[in-house]
């Protein structure tokens, strides 16, 4: 991974620590229109996400352990919520421009 996707990732990862998080709330704020700047996949690729359906209902994304080890040997703190890493929930995640 580029150094550039793997910053974006972790900010991913770190985002679905502080929560789970439904399906369609990762795809809007983590879609991007930058083809090589694959978060989404780069973590699905790695084992880094789950996603868990509940009794028919939207599939919930969660940290997967591979994820939180990933998190930790990067210096980020799993679990930490938006608000309290500084972070305003409406401006989280950060988009790359293309």
């Amino acid at each position: 991974m580029s150094d550039t996707l793997t910053a974006l990732v972790l900010d991913l990862l770190e985002w679905i620590a502080a929560k789970p998080r439904p399906y369609s709330e990762v795809m809007d704020a983590w879609r991007t229109s930058c083809p090589r700047l694959t978060v989404w996949e780069e973590a699905n690729d790695h084992g880094f996400v789950t996603q868990r359906r509940v009794d028919g209902r939207e599939a919930m994304v969660e940290l997967a352990p591979q994820g939180r080890a990933f998190l930790e040997t990067n210096g980020r703190m799993a679990g930490r919520s938006e608000c309290s890493a500084g972070l305003q929930p409406d401006t989280f995640p950060i988009k790359m421009p293309c």
